[in-house]
Parts: C-alpha cells; sequence; structure tokens
C-alpha cells in the first residue's frame, strides 16, 4: 500500500514539474512556442497575445494544470501546442519504436552478460573486473557514433538513420547494450563465485549431479536480489537512449520528450513523461514479479541461507597499472596549457609536442584531459557517494523505495536537468543535482532486495531467539551484508554518472566550454570524429580506465579485507 501511495505521489508531483516548466524557467512560454512554430515570424506583442489565448495560458499555471489533469483522467493527452496534432498517437509511435529498440538493445546486453560470465561458471572464481567495468564505461554516443561511421559509412553494411526495417535496429541496438551488458555481467559475475562456494554444491558434486544443472542452480540462487537491476536496465535503454537516438534521427519516445523540453511544448512533454512513467512502473512491478518466483517460499518462511563471502583473488598489477596509466596522463596534462587556441594546429594528430593531439580549436587535449580530471572524477565522485548514502538509507524501507525508484529511474537525465535548470539555472551544481535525483535507484533496488534477503535469512531468525537486540543485529549482520556489494555496484556506476553529467553539459545545463570538461571533450569531438578520432578517444579511454581502477581497486581490498578476517578466525 505505501509503495503504491509513494508511486502515485511520484507520478503527480513529476507531472505538476513538466506543467509548471515555462514558469520554473522564468521565459515566456508565448514566445518559445512562437519560435517552435515558425522561427521566421516576428515576435510581436500582437503574436505573443494571439499564442496566449490560443494556448489559454492567461488563465495561470494552476488553471492550466487543472485542465491537464481533467483530460489526462478522461485519457486525453490534448494537442500539441507546437503541431496542432492529437498528442497520444505521436506518444504511442515513438514508444513503440523505443519498446523494440529497448527489446533489440537488451538482446545485445543479456547475450554479453553471457558471455562475461561463463568464465566465472567454468573456473568458479571472480575476477578483477576491469574488463567489463571498462564496457560498462564506453560512451553510448560514441559507440554509435564510431558504429555510424564504421559500419554505416565506410562499409556500407547497415543504414546510418532513420526508422523503416530490422537493419536500422543494428547499430543503435548494439551502441546500447554493449554498455548495459557489462553493467549487467559484471553484477552477476561480482554474486557468483559465493554461491559456487556454498556447502550444496559441494553435495551436489559429490551425488553425480551434472555440472550443467548446477550452474543452472547457481544461477537461479544469484538472480533474485539482481532481478530489479535488469528492469532497471530495461526502462534505462527506453527513455535513456536520447544520444543514440539522436546520432541515428531514431524517432523514439526519448527523443520525442527532448524535442518537447526545447519547444515546451507541455501537451506532448507530458505524455512523453507520461509514458517512460507508465512504462518503468510495469517494469517495476513484473521484477518484482519474478523476484518473488525465484525466491520461492524461503523469503516468506524466513529460511534463507546467504552466501558467504568470499576472496577475489585479483593481483595488485591490475589496480596499479591503470592508477598508473591514468595519473601519468593527468599529471603530464596539468603542467599543460588547456585554453590557449592555435587555429593553424587544428585537429593535429599526436605527436611529441602534442602527445594526444589537438581538437577543432587547436586546443592541447592532453592538457585539457588533464586540467578536467578534478571537475569530472569529483564531481561524478560526490554524486556517486551521496547516491550511495541515499540508497543505503532508503533499502531499509523497502515499500517508500520500491515506488520512488520506479519513478525517478524511469525519468531520463536529460528532462530532470532541464527541469532544475529551470528552477535553479544551468551549471555545474544543478547538474549535478539532476544526475543524483535519478542516479540513486539501482542502488537503492540493490540494498533493498539485500536486505529482504538478509532479514528472512535462518541466521539472523536464530539472532532474534537468542535476543540479540534490533541495533547490534543492524550493525553487526545486516548493514554489513549490504553495504559492501551496493558499494561495488555504485563504483561500477561511477563513469555512468560522468556520462551523464556530459551530456547535461551538451545541452548547455551542466559545465560550460571552455571548460575542460571530459564530458565536453566528447561531446565537442564528435563533430569531426572521423578526421580527428584523438580527440574522442581520449576522454573515453580516461572513463574506461577509471572505471576499471575502481572497481579493480575495490575488489583487490575486498579480497585482503576477507582474508584477514578469514586467517583471523582461522587462528
Amino acid at each position: 500500500m505505501r509503495a503504491a501511495a509513494t508511486r502515485a505521489a511520484g507520478l503527480l508531483a513529476v507531472l505538476a514539474a513538466v506543467g509548471l516548466l515555462p514558469w520554473l524557467s522564468g521565459r515566456d512560454p508565448a514566445l518559445t512556442v512562437l519560435r517552435a512554430r515558425s522561427a521566421e515570424q516576428e515576435p510581436t506583442r500582437e503574436a505573443l497575445e494571439a499564442v496566449r489565448r490560443d494556448l489559454g495560458l492567461d488563465a495561470g499555471p494552476l488553471a492550466l494544470l487543472g485542465r491537464r489533469a481533467a483530460g489526462l483522467g478522461r485519457g486525453d493527452l490534448g494537442t500539441s501546442w507546437v503541431s496542432g496534432t492529437e498528442v497520444l498517437p505521436s506518444v504511442l509511435a515513438g514508444l513503440r519504436v523505443s519498446l523494440a529498440l529497448m527489446g533489440a538493445a537488451l538482446a545485445v546486453a543479456l547475450l554479453l552478460t553471457v558471455v562475461l560470465v561463463a568464465p566465472v561458471l567454468v573456473r568458479g572464481r571472480a575476477s578483477a573486473g576491469a574488463g567489463s567495468a571498462m564496457l560498462a564505461a564506453v560512451p553510448e554516443f560514441l559507440l554509435a557514433t564510431a558504429g555510424l561511421l564504421v559500419c554505416g559509412v565506410w562499409l556500407g553494411w547497415l543504414p546510418t538513420s532513420g526508422w523503416a526495417g530490422p537493419e536500422h535496429l543494428v547499430l543503435p541496438a548494439v551502441a546500447l547494450g554493449v554498455p548495459a551488458g557489462g553493467l549487467l555481467g559484471r553484477l552477476v559475475a561480482d554474486a557468483l563465485p559465493a554461491v559456487l562456494d556454498e556447502r550444496w554444491v559441494e553435495l551436489w558434486r559429490g551425488a553425480g549431479v551434472s555440472r550443467a544443472r548446477i550452474r543452472a542452480a547457481a544461477l537461479r540462487r544469484v538472480l533474485p536480489p539482481l532481478v530489479p537491476q535488469f528492469g532497471m536496465v530495461a526502462v534505462g535503454l527506453t527513455g535513456g537512449a536520447v544520444a543514440v537516438e539522436t546520432v541515428f534521427a531514431v524517432p523514439g519516445i526519448g527523443r520525442t520528450a527532448l524535442g518537447a523540453a526545447k519547444s515546451q511544448d507541455l501537451p506532448l512533454l507530458q505524455g512523453a513523461v507520461l509514458a517512460l512513467l507508465l512504462v518503468g512502473l510495469v517494469t517495476g512491478a513484473a521484477a518484482a514479479l519474478v523476484r518473488r518466483r525465484l525466491l520461492g517460499p524461503a523469503l516468506r518462511d524466513a529460511s534463507l541461507a546467504l552466501p558467504a563471502p568470499r576472496p577475489v583473488r585479483v593481483r595488485p598489477a591490475v589496480p596499479v597499472l591503470l592508477a598508473a596509466v591514468l595519473l601519468t596522463a593527468v599529471g603530464w596534462g596539468l603542467a599543460r596549457d588547456p585554453y590557449t587556441v592555435r587555429t593553424a594546429a587544428r585537429l593535429a594528430p599526436p605527436s611529441w609536442a602534442h602527445p594526444l593531439g589537438t581538437d577543432g580549436l587547436g586546443r592541447d587535449v592532453l592538457a585539457r584531459l588533464g586540467h578536467g580530471a578534478a571537475t569530472t572524477v569529483g564531481t561524478a565522485a560526490a554524486v556517486c557517494l551521496l547516491s550511495l548514502a541515499v540508497s543505503l538509507a532508503l533499502g531499509f524501507l523497502p515499500a517508500v523505495a520500491a515506488g520512488a525508484a520506479d519513478i525517478a529511474n524511469a525519468l531520463p537525465p536529460v528532462i530532470v536537468g532541464i527541469l532544475v535548470a529551470a528552477a535553479a539555472g544551468p551549471g555545474t551544481g544543478g547538474a549535478a543535482l539532476a544526475v543524483a535525483l535519478v542516479s540513486w535507484p539501482p542502488l537503492a533496488a540493490h540494498a533493498a532486495a539485500l536486505v529482504q534477503e538478509v532479514r528472512a535469512s535462518a541466521y539472523l531468525t536464530a539472532q532474534r531467539a537468542l535476543g540479540a537486540p534490533p541495533w547490534w543485529i543492524l550493525t553487526r549482520h545486516v548493514l554489513p551484508s549490504v553495504a559492501a556489494p551496493v558499494a561495488r555496484h555504485a563504483l561500477l556506476r561511477l563513469p555512468g554518472i560522468a556520462l551523464a553529467l556530459a551530456s547535461l553539459g551538451f545541452l548547455g545545463l551542466g559545465a560550460r566550454p571552455p571548460a575542460p570538461e571530459w564530458g565536453l571533450l566528447l561531446d565537442e569531438s564528435r563533430a569531426y570524429v572521423e578526421r580527428a578520432p584523438w580527440a574522442a578517444l581520449a576522454p573515453a579511454v580516461a572513463l574506461a580506465l577509471l572505471a576499471g581502477l575502481a572497481v579493480s581497486g575495490a575488489s583487490y581490498a575486498r579480497g585482503r579485507t576477507t582474508t584477514r578476517s578469514v586467517s583471523g578466525v582461522g587462528a
């Protein structure tokens, strides 16, 4: 009941915020709509008054919200302020395209997840996770641009834009599915080794049970707390594919919402956001149902037995090498000038004078990479820590967390960024707040699932029977069991947070040029990536190294801590 109330309150709050967008931004909606309808028409007082009368803006925002709410109650999404056409057909058309793209991208992600998890199932032990973390950190729009150039332009194998058949699905699905598969593969691979080390696996092997059946049972054992993550990834592939949809001119729901937000076409924007929220709610409910089916009666009867922590054998050379490369590049760049424009050296290839080449204005890419590290990594790390703290707190309120997470996860960061910028103005702080508002749901869902299973474990039932106080159980058993895997999950999402900040900067909602922010470097280099790929590769490789360092370093520290704990117990 509380989850339903939270979902309803969140839905109403988001739709109300969208309906108040022009008044939050302080811009005259009549002027914006007039320019969207006809950029050449002179914005005279008479023309603006005619738009206000046509749209009913003179009645004020509350009356406008009331009329929109009454229409939504009748299933009427209204007509577009810009085109004058019905909103519902446009929303349904965009949603069909996005759902088809989501299905194809999810298939790519699941295939990559299988590839990443297979070695863990065969060897029975985890790896450092640097490879999957780097895949998760690859910018989607950079993959999209590279695929368009190589497979579409140079080789001519696939179409480069539009939406007319299955062949148009391939490149966008790969661009979206590879980072998602890296994320899901790492989450499953991180949880599998502890399950494969449980007593029942040894007993099944002794009884002659086949390896295939044991592996299938291990996957069933490990999936329940991760099922919500699969659902959230699917929702993110639906509404969060704005950059990829833009690169390939795909008429999806995310691109529709972005265009409506820019032109302040409130009926179309509210319809698109409502469709995204409903997809998020339906997917969240389906994920919860699948999770309950996987757990069976164990959750209800409090008879779960949680996997014991298992050391991860990670060689220190992995994080040390990644840290050395990243710190060397950043330190070398800090000694150089990131702002000097040299038009004669535009798009110069890497050389001793410019080790990573120059950008479209002749500025040194290495210098901009080094000077942008503090802003990029610092802001992303702060957002990541805030999201982790919020998720751990909400993990102990699963009913509230589930409802709020379904709403927040369905919103693309770009749309939230527009709303925040309208209220607080563009800037790094506003972009960070916007990303923080939508980055906590996957972590909170992971924490809530783990908390529920820890509380239903047979061990804690015995502790309560022995009279252990609730605070002791919380601090000694529940929180340590939940915090470590959720913290590793947060580290895995750190580069994605940096990319979300970058996308807002590209739209003028975050860091502004000429700031040497990594996301801006990526976005500025898209226009000439075919001629000067080094300008885009430098920040992309830096983000991948950051992801690999974060995950492998955490795995190494976890392995050392667990090994010392086990040694202490043995002693």
